[in-house]
């Protein structure tokens, strides 16, 4: 029998097919599966084996320890090997008929012998019955080690009320050695896991999947056997064992539950539930039996097929035929050969449960979690344990995390969504801008070198269009001519100034100033009709800024006009100062006409205007964005532009650092 520890554990996980499901922290009666960066990894110490967890595993990412090998080399070795096979065979092989052919088919194997482990439920039945009739104490069943190894590790009050009594497949291996030799290698073969860990008299264990994959790798069929009996001894009644209330058809207490204060129960939920209603004192019994699996039909050792009542039936079945065919005579001399064996058992306990943790401890984690209200825990299951308050334990007690709450981890992702979303478009926009940058350096270099060329002939053409105009006559054409080419030549000298001006690589000159007034003075000096309102709202705390005066009073007077200009019907234009941590923002808004959507990307651009023909000269706007960005701010705009909806008007706003430093 291997020796299974940490390093050698019987029931592990296959990382690379863990999906992060939680369906076996879900159905882990024992909560032995510790997830570590969301692998779920079985925690060798705290599992009892009932292999609950390899069953639910869709994916195949739970494994227990095979002994194919092991077995092998006993067969090829000069031992002797017997074969003990559990009473739940025929619930596996439903496809042979005759289950002489399945005997036949495991001494093909090189078994020397095939005994039934029935013959031993037979006989640790009897010992049941004596112990019920000569205790009024608690008794429970030890036929399953799933369940003992969780009493022991979990309820170790209850150790006390464990029949000392060996299973049934201990049972059987002592009858074997005692007829057949002390030195003989026995292999129990069933549907169970925990089996493998149950007992040192074991030589080695089989579960009934291992034992498909030998037949197939020695090609071994049924078409291809000749029929053989079990060896003895032969069983009886004890081959109902591994249904639900088997042991309780053998001891002659079925129908007998409530009257006797006898309870049967089956399922890692039930089982959980009826010992803590036994430890709390809640119910009173004289005999608990108890399987980990819904009856051993459906242990984690056999093929995964659901059709539990199919399995029974052909228990039932086999059953019936092995009584009407049984020499009970012959059975009651074997249980009287056997009826002095020992079939003592220790089982001490080996207390696992964690230590109780203090409510601020637990608070502090669902806080973490999001779960500060009654309304937000949802005892939702998805993690894998029945209420928050488990996961939350769970999680001090290092076998969770956080990142298995579904609602939370949803939350979280929301969030980072929109983190996500809210970073990349910043990223747009600074890529925007890094872009409108490069083309507006371009094009303020191109700018610089035009206005310096063209300075010279302007100034010439502005003095000598003077000198001329002050020797013609007043009255003459000549006069209105010569007066028209300084006028535009002054025109052209301010274009020119505002190419300059676009194009400068200047710094600011920052002084402390008064913005409040500075905004109320822009909105005073703005020219404009009867039929346009201003409004002035500033929420600023502190209104004093280091900025670079006469820039900001020209991007707020530039505004303002553009503004004007943009309502030729009248409207609102409307300046407001805020604060947003150590930035201020400025926004100057209108009702006017707005800009379409196709123009938007366009009115940083120099020399870009909507105006006609002699009304703008399309500087404004860049040198308003320059102005800006040499205060290290930013500039955006809104607009709308469809009159049919309503919606109409234009928004720009401006965020610079209120000490100069950069945002």
């Amino acid at each position: 029998m291997q020796q299974f520890s940490e390093h050698r554990p019987l029931v592990y996980t296959v990382k690379n097919r863990c999906r992060v499901c939680y369906t076996c922290v879900r159905d882990c009666p024992a909560k032995a599966i510790k997830i570590i960066n969301g692998q779920a990894e079985v925690i060798t110490e705290r599992c009892i084996a009932c292999g609950s967890c390899v069953k639910v595993c869709s994916q195949g990412a739970k494994a227990f320890y095979e002994s194919i090998n092991p077995v092998e080399d006993l067969l090829q070795s000069t031992e002797k090997v017997i074969a003990c096979v559990a009473p739940s065979f025929p619930a596996e092989f439903t496809g042979i008929k005759d289950y002489r052919l399945f005997v036949a088919m495991v001494k093909q194997l090189g078994f020397d012998k095939v005994v039934e482990v029935s013959f031993g439920a037979d006989v640790v039945a009897k010992k049941y019955k004596e112990k019920l009739k000569t205790t009024d104490e608690l008794v429970i069943s030890s036929d399953c080690p799933a369940i003992v190894n969780y009493i022991r590790h979990y309820y170790p009050d209850l150790v006390p009320n464990i029949a000392k009594i060996a299973s049934p497949m201990m049972a059987v291996d002592r009858i074997i050695r005692k007829e057949y030799g002390k030195e003989v290698k026995t292999v129990f073969i069933g549907p169970c896991i925990a089996k493998k860990a149950e007992s040192d008299e074991i030589d080695e264990v089989l579960t009934f999947t291992e034992l498909r994959k030998m037949f197939e790798q020695h090609e071994i069929k049924q078409q291809n056997v000749n029929a053989r009996d079990f060896d003895p001894p032969f069983a009886g009644k004890g081959a109902l064992f591994p249904v639900s209330r088997g042991l309780l058809q053998n001891i002659d207490k079925l129908g007998e539950e409530i009257d006797n204060d006898i309870l049967v129960t089956h399922g890692h939920v039930n089982f959980k539930d009826a010992l803590e209603e036994v430890a709390s004192g809640s119910i009173k019994l004289k005999y608990l039996e108890m399987l980990s699996c819904d009856g051993c039909i459906m242990g984690p050792g056999m093929s995964k097929s659901k059709k539990r009542f199919r399995r029974q039936s052909k228990i039932v079945n086999y059953v019936k035929d092995k009584l009407e065919n049984l020499d009970t005579e012959k059975w009651n001399k074997d249980i009287k050969k056997f009826e002095n064996i020992d079939l003592s058992r220790k089982i001490e306990a080996k207390d696992r449960r964690l230590a109780k943790h203090e409510e601020k401890d637990i608070a502090q984690v669902l806080e973490s979690m999001g779960k500060k209200e009654a309304k937000d825990f949802l005892n939702c299951g998805a993690c894998g344990y029945s209420t928050c308050m488990e996961h939350a334990i769970a999680i001090i007690d290092g076998l969770a995390e956080t990142e298995m709450c579904l609602p939370y981890t949803i939350e979280q992702l929301h969030n980072s969504f929109e983190k996500i979303n809210h970073s990349k478009s910043k990223l747009n926009d600074a890529r925007q801008a890094l872009e409108h940058s490069e083309k507006l350096a371009g094009m303020g270099q191109l700018s610089a070198g035009i206005a310096h060329e063209l300075n010279n002939p302007l100034g010439v053409i502005t003095m000598y269009s003077n000198i001329l105009k002050e020797e013609a006559d007043p009255s003459s054409t000549m006069y209105q001519d010569l007066e028209l080419i300084s006028e535009q030549a002054e025109r052209c000298k301010g274009i020119v100034g505002g190419l300059l001006n676009f194009a400068r690589k200047n710094q600011v000159r920052l002084t402390e100033c008064n913005l409040e007034q500075l905004a109320k003075h822009s909105l005073d000096s703005v020219i404009r009709p009867d039929n346009i309102d201003l409004k002035f709202l500033s929420e600023l705390q502190n209104p004093m800024v280091w900025i670079d005066r006469d820039q900001i009073t020209q991007v707020l007077t530039n505004l303002e006009k553009n503004a004007v200009e943009a309502m030729p019907n009248g409207g609102i234009i409307s300046v407001e100062l805020t604060e947003i941590e150590d930035n201020i923002k400025l926004t100057v808004s209108d009702t006017g006409t707005g800009i379409s959507q196709e123009n938007i990307d366009k009115i940083f651009t120099p020399f870009f205007t909507t105006k006609g023909i002699g009304q703008g000269t399309g500087l404004g706007l860049p040198l308003i964005y320059g102005i800006v960005k040499m205060h290290k701010g930013k500039i955006n705009v809104e607009s709308n532009n469809n009159p049919e909806k309503g919606k109409t008007g234009t928004t720009f706003i401006i965020s610079i650092p209120r000490n100069g430093k950069a945002l």
